[in-house]
């Protein structure tokens, strides 16, 4: 496990150098290679929860590998990219949604909604043709967010604490990303989302 952290460490570093340099060939080995480091860490793992919650979860990360393939071309396929995870997402929240009582009425998970309302309509005049489609993803990701949260409540322990910062760290990759996306570019915007992007992946495989 520490030798694929390791792995996973060094090839997420190679992939933010060759993106600030600019070696997008570099790129192209490096990212698949850090988020296959993490798929191995996730499947490697001796799970002390149920079996689903496992392959939930590899099922997760391969969708974003896709979706890391398609945003890292040198011409981007967002909404494919988008759309793999949306995916991935639907699949985490099956695994942190397994093995707890889930309520609409949480007050947890209510607090996660409000957020969604606010980041949606801070972003909403800024997406042009992308409303819908990022607004769903928005409330997706939130949602994730929110059981991860019920997840560690109920549950407890240091796998589940790895998956709520994992999932908090996710939105705050794709909250970057937006602002530099749709809002205004700027200089470290690179570098805040592939960091906080690896590490997210890092602490959810870490949860199984």
């Amino acid at each position: 496990m520490t030798l694929l952290s390791l792995l996973a460490l060094g090839f997420a570093v190679l992939t933010i150098a060759a993106d600030n340099r600019g070696k997008w060939r570099l790129g192209y080995v490096a990212r698949p290679l850090a988020m296959l480091s993490i798929v191995a860490i996730a499947w490697s793992a001796k799970g002390a929860f149920a079996p689903p919650y496992k392959t939930f979860i590899l099922a997760g990360l391969g969708c974003s590998l896709v979706g890391d393939i398609f945003m890292m071309l040198r011409k981007k396929r967002f909404i494919e990219g988008l759309a793999s995870f949306l995916v991935a997402q639907l699949f985490y929240i099956a695994a942190f949604k397994s093995g707890i009582i889930f309520s609409l009425s949480s007050l947890t998970f209510i607090s996660f909604v409000i957020f969604a309302m606010l980041v949606s309509r801070l972003f909403f005049p800024y997406l042009g043709s992308l409303k819908f489609p990022v607004v769903v993803y928005v409330f997706v990701i939130v949602t994730m967010a929110g059981l991860a949260a019920e997840r560690f409540i109920q549950i407890g322990g240091t796998k589940t604490l790895f998956a709520f910062a994992g999932a908090i760290l996710f939105v705050v990759s794709d909250l970057v990303l937006a602002v530099n996306r749709f809002v205004k570019p700027f200089r470290l915007a690179q570098l805040c989302i592939l960091s906080t992007y690896f590490l997210a992946q890092w602490l959810i495989a870490m949860s199984v």
